[in-house]
């Protein structure tokens, strides 16, 4: 199973959109993991359309969004299990407060920093795939396609040029 991770993609805004190559995992994918700040229904909506979204609400979501997304929730898939939630809370102490926040999960996907980062902690994945529309300060714009298979959980960080 294929999963597209993404989060903090705050659209509607402007001329802001989605990166083709960002549209072509999208597609390609068996799931989509939405960490929070989709923004709108209207982005939930358009991400449907290339795969079945599971996703959290963020602190930019607006009310009709908030009422139908959790702020947290675990997704099964291929015998994993997937923590997501969208504010992590201060750096200090993260990847120890994810790993508390989600226990039994294989790993835990957050978003709101839009800094990408795929790090291992106490033998269980932690995952921001940054933003594919708004870089922020982070080096680059990106999302995160995973492999789950076989109880198996294989990563890929992706980035798009600017």
């Amino acid at each position: 199973m294929r999963l597209a991770v993404i989060a903090d993609t705050h659209l509607p805004c402007g001329a802001r959109r989605l990166p083709e190559e960002c549209v072509r995992r999208l597609r390609e994918s068996d799931a989509i993991l939405h960490a929070g700040d989709f923004v709108s229904v209207a982005a939930l909506r358009l991400l449907e359309r290339f795969a079945p979204v599971f996703g959290v609400c963020g602190n930019m979501d607006e009310p009709a969004l908030q009422t139908l997304m959790p702020e947290r929730r675990v997704v099964e898939v291929e015998g994993l299990r997937i923590g997501i939630v969208h504010v992590p809370g201060p750096a200090n102490g993260r990847h120890g407060r994810l790993a508390t926040m989600f226990p039994g999960c294989d790993g835990v996907v957050y978003g709101h920093t839009h800094v990408p980062e795929v790090v291992r902690h106490d033998g269980r994945w932690i995952l921001n795939p940054g933003s594919p529309t708004e870089r922020r300060r982070a080096p680059a714009r990106a999302m995160i396609d995973v492999r789950a298979e076989a109880s198996q959980f294989i990563p890929e960080l992706v980035t798009f040029p600017a």
